[in-house]
Formats: C-alpha cells, structure tokens, sequence
C-alpha cells in the first residue's frame, strides 16, 4: 500500500491540541473511520448499481438509491453511528460491514481473548466501558462466548494422528451445577506427543469422578478418532488405571508417574521422618539401571520396612510400571516418569477458573477450559531431547510406529 501523503496528515491534524481531539469521543479518529466506511460502503453500492449517483444511465435500469440505514457499530475505538446505503431491490449486500453486523471484525475476538483469561461476563462489561466507551450487554457477551460450542464439538471429534509417542493421562476437579446442585467434577485431560515431539491437547471429558471405568471409555473414543497405537502413556495411581489402558492399548507401555508414587509413600510417614524417606525413595529412582534401582529397593525395605511396611509393598506391586523409564537415558527419562507435563497445564487452569465460585453448566465450565488451553498451548514448543526419545523409540518400537504410520 502506498504511503499516506504527509500533507494530508499534516491537514487532518490541524488545530489538534490535546489527544481528545484525535481519540476522544467525538476525535479525528471515529470521524475518519465513519467517513471512510460511508464512502466504501457507497463505493460498493455503486458498483452493484452499475452507475455513479445522478448519472442519467440509471433511468430506467431496474433499481436505483433508496435512502439509508442508521446503525450502530461497535469496535475497539467505541461506537460509531454508520448510514448504510440502501438500494430500491433490497438485493445490495455490503461486504465491509455486512447488512446484519454490528460489530468490527475483531471486537469479537476481544470479547473472547478477555473471557479466555478468566474474566467474568461483569468483568467484561466494566473493561469494555472503561477502555473503549463501548456498551456490551451479557446477553451479547454470552452469544458471543456460546459461539465457541460448535467450536469445541468439531475439536473435541476431530481426527487424531495414529500413534503418539507419549500420552500423558490425567484429570482436575471443577466446581459446576449439574442436575440442580453444585459439585465438584472430574475434567479428565490427555496430552499427547507425537512423533514431531509437539504437545497438543486430543481432548476433555467430564465426569462426577475420576475412575478408571470412565478413563476406559475416553481411550475408547481416542482410538474410534484414529489413534490407533501409543507407545508409552504416562498415568499416576489410579486403581485399575494401568489396566484400562491396556485392555485398549495392549502394547503400550505404562509408566506410573514417579511423583505420585512418593507422594503416595509420605503418605504413610510422620512429618519428622519424611524428609529422610524421600531420600531413599530418590536412591531408588535415579538409579542409573533398573538392577540397581531394584537393590536400593531391597535396601530400603530393609531399613524402613519394619516401620513402613506399605511403603515396601506400593513399589513392588507396581515394580513393573514404575521401571519404564529406565529404559532411556537421564535426558528422556524426565519426560516420561512423571505426569508433569498435564498437571503443569492444570496449574494454569486453575489460575483461569479460580475466579469462579463455580460454573452454571457443563457447557459453560467446558467453553472457559477450552479457550484457556488454546492459549496455553499456543506458547507450547517442540518437547526437550525428542530427538534422542525418538532414536530410542525407533530402535524398541521401530516396527509398531511403521505399522500404525504405513512408512516402510
């Protein structure tokens, strides 16, 4: 676009004194831009009609002026009072600013980038007002927001890719009204990685609580969307998790998440003694092979097992689905034995919806999560060491990933 002529700035500007008078109420401003639509829009009219105004050659051609049309338009600059142009058919269709439209094109994304960040209709309200001068009603606000749900439905039932290398599976607790009362629900969340090493959310669900029956059925879903294999899926303790997952994914292997395993321990330990227990545990943990993890084990029981005798057992009845990790070097191994990774994306959530006493609705609680993991997501980058996961991968699953992406 060719630069603006200083001159014609230079003669906008005159008697310019104080910024009121270019972004001001009645500033330079809204003035220009009511000027400018009118004249696009009368532009556009022209055209449709085939003819400039008062030229002799719309005698008699079928349609012709018919007055205009005032309206109100909101934007970030506030509102403005704009006279579309009618013609006598009612055939004429503006396309700058469309017959129906009352809102520039991006006022809306305003709206939603501000109820993305946790504000409240009111909120929302009072910003609008206070930054633009622009008058939004709730009803409007949620029309707005509600245009969000198709959306959601056309995300949450997209196709997914046909194996990830690492599923990250977990759920958060979120305050809403379902069947006339308020409770706390379960939002189950997986996080998948695929072999590019990107993050990307493949979907919510919601439940009364977190069970490994409902988990069975959003596994279910993920492989009905195309996810035909996962190589390793990343869970805490859930009873019967481990087996959900396998009884859809058979080979795929179950790394309980490291951190949950010994918060589960302290569980069972006086406040006194912790520290010194978790020092253990940590001997056990970031042992360099998993033969040795497995003496600091027996060494451990030897120490605490008369006293904690639960501790012992936890990790030995889980000893297969702890150990995954082992099979990686120190750099993957970060990635894999822990749930981090969903429960990081949760603590920005929370951040998001803890204005809220609670939501009216499912829909309403699900709309809020969806904007807000658009935005943290957004930011996400290629995961840490994915190239040596994935050599790694390549060399234990090498022919899994061939089958479920059809490379040779």
């Amino acid at each position: 676009m060719d630069e603006i002529k200083p001159g014609l700035v230079d003669e906008l500007l005159k008697g310019y004194e104080k910024p009121e008078d270019i972004i001001g109420e009645n500033g330079l401003l809204k003035r220009l831009t009511k000027a400018l639509l009118e004249r696009a829009l009368n532009a556009e009219l022209t055209h449709h009609l085939g003819y400039v105004k008062h030229d002799p050659a719309g005698h008699n051609s079928g349609n012709s002026r018919n007055g205009v049309t005032s309206k109100t338009v909101k934007g970030e600059f506030g509102e403005i009072v704009v006279d579309t142009p009618r013609d006598r058919n009612g055939s004429f269709e503006p396309r700058i600013l469309g017959k129906h439209q009352t809102r520039f094109d991006g006022f809306d994304d305003k709206i939603l980038s501000l109820y993305a960040r946790g504000m409240t209709t009111r909120e929302i309200q009072g910003h609008l007002q206070e930054m633009y001068g622009v008058e939004v009603s709730p009803a409007l606000i949620s029309d707005i927001t509600d245009g969000v749900l198709d959306e959601v439905k056309a995300w949450q039932n997209r196709p997914l890719e046909a194996i990830y290398g690492v599923v990250y599976l977990d759920a958060l607790y979120v305050k809403m009204r379902h069947e006339g009362r308020v409770e706390n629900r379960a939002v189950y969340v997986a996080i998948g990685v695929d072999l590019e090493g990107q993050k990307e959310v493949l979907g919510l669900w919601t439940s009364g609580n977190e069970g490994a029956k409902f988990w069975l059925g959003v596994l279910s879903e993920l492989r009905n969307r195309g996810l035909k294999d996962i190589l390793i899926v990343c869970v805490d303790g859930l009873k019967g998790f481990p087996q959900a997952i396998e009884a859809v994914y058979p080979e795929a292997r179950v790394q309980l998440c490291i951190v949950h395993m010994v918060r589960a321990s302290l569980n069972y330990v006086n406040w006194k003694e912790r520290k010194f227990v978790a020092a253990d545990l940590k001997a056990v943990y970031r042992a360099a092979t998993e033969r040795q993890a497995a003496k600091e084990l027996d060494e451990f029981i030897g120490k605490w097992g008369g006293k904690y005798q639960a501790i012992g057992k936890l990790w030995k009845d889980n000893w297969d689905r702890v150990t995954p990790f082992f099979d990686f070097p120190p750099e993957v191994r970060k990635m894999i034995y822990t749930t981090n990774a969903v429960e990081s994306l949760h603590m920005s959530l929370r951040k998001i919806i803890k204005t809220r006493g609670s939501f009216p609705s499912e829909e309403a609680a699900l709309k809020l999560l969806y904007l807000a993991l658009r935005n943290a997501s957004a930011k996400w980058e290629t995961v840490q060491h994915w190239k040596q996961a994935l050599n790694q991968f390549e060399m234990l699953w090498g022919d899994r990933i061939r089958a479920a992406t059809g490379r040779a």
